[in-house]
């Protein structure tokens, strides 16, 4: 089950309103154009894509077992919790339209925080652009959702994901425990990252950049 980050902020309850707001009218196509709400049209592929362990192993906050009928209920309840302002399950699709991934960001309004778990087709896994949408994604929920606070988890020996996580600036906070669906537990890595690092980093990522395509100056 997904849990608030360690670190608790304080939202004011405008602050709270227009988070819930955001959720409700985000289009996760800003994440990528193959990138959309999850619905019942997706079952079949989400079922697919979480048959695989080597894609649903790491992961503890999903349904358990991993029934067509379970995870209908899942995307059911994922879907009230984006019309209360409090959670997004979207899909990506590959060029055939199947479902090559999904993203649920989970949201914590009154503390200005969220945490996003997902993964992504085992051929579509080591390709080289997981970093890139994992940044997105982040941006996502600091520049679109508008929270102050993301937290992070990934299990002990999910080396890929942690190496992502922490290559976007993500602060380590060594483990914490987390509780799955149905009353496991196990330690998890855990990381944070507030809005106003992930902005400066951006800033400075952007002046960098600029610096390097600045022409050269002649003698």
């Amino acid at each position: 089950m997904s849990a608030p980050p360690l670190t608790r902020l304080v939202a004011t309850p405008a602050e709270a309103a227009a988070i819930r707001a955001a959720v409700r009218a985000a289009d996760p196509g800003w994440i990528a154009p193959n990138t959309v709400l999850a619905g019942p049209a997706h079952l079949d592929g989400l079922t697919a894509l979480l048959a695989d362990p080597a894609v649903s192993g790491p992961i503890y906050d999903l349904p358990r077992p991993l029934t067509r009928q379970a995870i209908a209920a899942w995307t059911a309840e994922a879907e009230r919790l984006r019309q209360a302002g409090e959670a997004l399950l979207a899909v990506s699709l590959d060029p055939a339209g199947a479902v090559a991934g999904y993203s649920r960001f989970t949201v914590w309004p009154e503390l200005s925080s969220a945490e996003i778990a997902g993964a992504r087709r085992a051929d579509q896994q080591n390709s080289g652009s997981g970093s890139a949408g994992a940044a997105r994604s982040f941006a996502f929920m600091f520049e679109v959702l508008g929270v102050r606070l993301v937290g992070l988890t990934a299990a002990l020996d999910n080396v890929r994901s942690a190496r992502v996580i922490e290559a976007a600036g993500f602060r380590d906070l060594g483990e914490r425990l987390s509780l799955s669906a149905d009353g496991r537990s196990r330690p998890s890595r855990y990381w944070e990252m507030t809005r106003d690092d992930w902005l400066t980093r951006r800033r400075l990522a952007i002046l960098d950049a600029n610096d390097k395509t600045m022409p050269g100056e002649t003698p």
